[in-house]
């Protein structure tokens, strides 16, 4: 759960995720923590490992939700960032581990009769094996991600 100023309410809440030891896999969590530090006003940015019932709590608590992950290509010329609106449906497989973005929306439904607005961004990958660092093709949709990112958060 997090805390937020009695004065302020949350509208854009941003959740990247990922596992940060495997490569290009932790981009999510790179762009949430860039996120964070826009320092924006009713903006929560969170860098999480993976998405887990708890999230739907503070996805309640928002108008707007966009997921940020990465995407698997085999492309090293990959030259397009994926953004999906997405929609509650009725099929869902709540778990502790391996929950996806339709997941808690649904769960977020059930539980709060909350419904935010939602959308899936995956920045391609090529590199997953064991070790801290993006790949070049990642790292060069990070700006991109970013753009889209504000974009949706407060669109001009």
């Amino acid at each position: 759960m997090i805390n937020y100023p009695d004065n302020e309410k949350l509208t854009r809440l941003v959740i990247g995720y990922g596992n940060t030891l495997r490569g290009d896999d932790g981009a999510g969590q790179k762009v949430a923590q860039l996120v964070t530090d826009w320092k924006l006003k009713n903006v929560i940015s969170l860098a999480v490992h993976q998405l887990t019932p708890e999230l739907s709590e503070t996805m309640a608590k928002a108008d707007i939700v966009i997921f940020v992950d990465t995407v698997a290509v085999t492309n090293r010329e990959a030259k397009e960032l994926q953004i999906k609106k997405l929609n509650v449906n009725g099929k869902t497989n709540i778990s502790g581990h391996h929950n996806n973005p339709e997941d808690l929306l649904f769960l977020t439904q059930l539980l709060y009769q909350k419904s935010p607005t939602a959308y899936w961004l995956l920045i391609p990958g090529i590199h997953f094996a064991f070790g801290e660092t993006l790949s070049e093709v990642t790292e060069r949709f990070i700006p991109l991600a970013l753009a889209e990112i504000q974009e949706i958060i407060d669109p001009v």
